[in-house]
């Protein structure tokens, strides 16, 4: 395929993946008042994810591809994999908890400051040198988040803080970082279509049983005693879980991670832009001004001299996998 073709199919997929995956705070949202809340969502999304990707590789005959793939992978592969799983799981259990505790573009705004955590995990192991321009981006990053945070202590914000969700924004930003930076390597053998479905059927088995546990069984047969809840768990499921994370990893392979996590800040702005629109929910002037800040931070992150040929990194799922 020409390299133009290549860019322009890339360009598309990481707009429409952040696109879709904005979509996922209002979803939530709408899911919890419909009576499937925070676990719970995260568990009927994955699963409707997972039957997607399934119906998706039968179809195209991939099941063998997939599977051979995966008996194919090192044990440092398979560690590899199993850890990225594990972190998606953590990071959508955090994300649809915080989404129902604090304003969704602050999550939004508390996750996208892990570009600035993966640097500095670079920097540590000695992957990369810090640089003034880092340096720069981690004090913009930095400096945003304490507005943002700041910005909701006036009650009069319509953005209130509590303490648990901003913990649990974080905790998403910690996992993407863990995620991102195992899944440079180990298991690229792996199909982007098979890649995600182990990890959203990890997702899925997970937070089953923590909902479970959290009390949740009732949210977790909700759809089977009423239909208002599955509009909003299936287009979560099958267009903002399987698709998007699908998109994200073709633009990923097509474009590289640097141009295709440039187009991914796309995400929080469609998110927040979302929540105003449906939900009513809006920052304060001094919130804008950290959230832009934190997306400057990203974004300067993310330029960081790729070369016209970047090597594509391993196979991941989406920041809201």
């Amino acid at each position: 395929m020409p390299r133009d073709r290549i860019l322009l199919t890339g360009t598309l997929a990481a707009v429409v993946a952040a696109t879709l995956f904005g979509m996922l705070g209002p979803l939530a949202r709408f899911g919890a008042e419909a009576g499937v809340d925070g676990v719970a969502f995260t568990a009927w999304r994955a699963l409707l994810g997972v039957l997607f990707l399934g119906a998706l590789l039968v179809v195209r005959g991939g099941l063998r591809e997939t599977a051979a793939a995966l008996r194919g992978l090192s044990r440092s592969g398979r560690l590899t994999l199993a850890v990225a799983a594990l972190m998606a799981l953590l990071l959508n259990v955090a994300m649809f908890t915080a989404f129902g505790l604090i304003p969704i573009a602050l999550t939004l705004m508390l996750f996208y400051t892990y570009p600035a955590g993966v640097v500095v995990v670079e920097v540590v192991v000695g992957r990369e040198r810090i640089t003034t321009s880092r340096l720069a981006a981690l004090g913009l990053s930095s400096l945003g988040v304490v507005l943002v945070l700041v910005g909701g202590l006036d009650p009069g914000t319509g953005a209130p803080l509590h303490p648990l969700g901003i913990v649990l924004g974080l905790v998403a930003a910690a996992s993407q970082v863990v995620f991102v930076t195992v899944s440079r390597s180990g298991y690229r053998s792996v199909p982007a279509d098979g890649a995600t479905l182990v990890i959203l059927s990890t997702s899925l088995v997970g937070a089953a049983l923590i909902a479970l546990l959290a009390g949740q069984a009732d949210d977790l047969i909700a759809p089977f005693r009423s239909l208002d809840p599955v509009p909003f768990i299936v287009v979560a499921g099958v267009v903002s879980a399987g698709l998007a994370s699908l998109l994200f990893l073709t633009a990923i392979r097509a474009i590289g991670g640097t141009r295709t996590g440039i187009l991914m800040l796309l995400e929080p702005v469609v998110g927040t832009i979302l929540a105003g629109l449906w939900l009513g929910e809006a920052l304060s002037p001094v919130q804008l001004a950290g959230a832009a800040l934190v997306l400057l931070g990203a974004l300067v992150l993310q330029v960081r001299g790729a070369p016209a040929h970047e090597p594509v990194p391993g196979s991941a799922a989406g920041p809201v996998a």
